[in-house]
């Protein structure tokens, strides 16, 4: 008798669900058919009024990457995998496609955040297309330590910043061994038709033991809070202060 599918199993449900952060790569390359095949899959995301305000590149130079790697505060992976993508929010194109029709851009928060959006969206898209194909990657937020540099590097023109990378390649047999890490717990995440207004501490001492007992089983020596604890020292003093100032003098406005 044929074993019927669990309910609501499906290939990219699976995908989503073993998801890890890889930062560990073989030497093997990564096709051109199979990225190509990703990267214009993910170009399918939602886009805000069909605006398209984000742009990929693609980096594949050694050099650029070990230029990236440094900006990205030393992480060796951006250097070491075979490919390095970059998502970037992009006014630039929708600024030209006004000047064809003698209008002028109107720069505001608003077209800050939707850039920004549509690329975070087409970068999810193509972490999950890549994962599906038996692909590691892991997201670089530290492409945002000095945003100005990597758009000289990269020779972006005004109105284009990396919002984050993704280091990819195929994952070496440790980077995707172990337990998955757990995640918050469901209640403090999902709220059904009203924000919940119960207390979350408790929650969140039960997800820093969890946490606490996946990263010693990973022979990681972490504080007892292993959640809140990395937060509250993590988030208790300002984070990249001149972002703001930079992204200005790039094109992109907060008001």
């Amino acid at each position: 008798m044929k074993k019927s599918k669990p309910l609501y199993e499906t290939a990219v449900m699976q995908t989503l669900n073993q998801h890890v952060s890889v930062r560990s790569f073989k030497d093997k390359p990564v096709s051109d058919e199979m990225l190509n095949a990703a990267l214009n899959a993910a170009r399918r995301s939602p886009t805000s009024s069909n605006m398209q305000t984000y742009s990929i590149i693609v980096v594949r130079d050694q050099e650029m990457k070990k230029k990236l790697s440094v900006l990205a505060g030393g992480q060796r992976h951006v250097a070491d995998c075979p490919v390095f993508i970059g998502f970037l929010a992009d006014t630039n194109r929708v600024s030209v496609a006004c000047q064809m029709h003698d209008q002028t851009l109107t720069d505001s928060l608003e077209m800050t955040l939707v850039s920004t959006v549509d690329a975070t969206l087409v970068g999810m898209s193509v972490q999950t297309a890549v994962e599906s194909f038996g692909l590691g990657a892991v997201m670089v937020g530290g492409m945002r330590n000095k945003p100005q540099a990597v758009a000289d590097l990269l020779q972006f023109p005004s109105g284009v910043y990396m919002v984050f990378g993704m280091s990819l390649g195929w994952p070496t047999e440790d980077a995707v061994s172990g337990a998955l890490k757990p995640r918050l717990p469901e209640p403090l995440v999902i709220h059904r038709e009203l924000y919940s207004q119960d207390d979350p501490r408790p929650l969140i001492k039960e997800h820093d033991a969890e946490l606490a007992v996946h990263y010693g089983n990973q022979n990681r020596n972490q504080h007892p809070a292993a959640w809140s604890g990395f937060i509250a020292k993590s988030l208790s003093s300002p984070s990249r202060s001149d972002l703001r100032p930079t992204l200005e003098g790039m094109g992109f406005r907060f008001d």
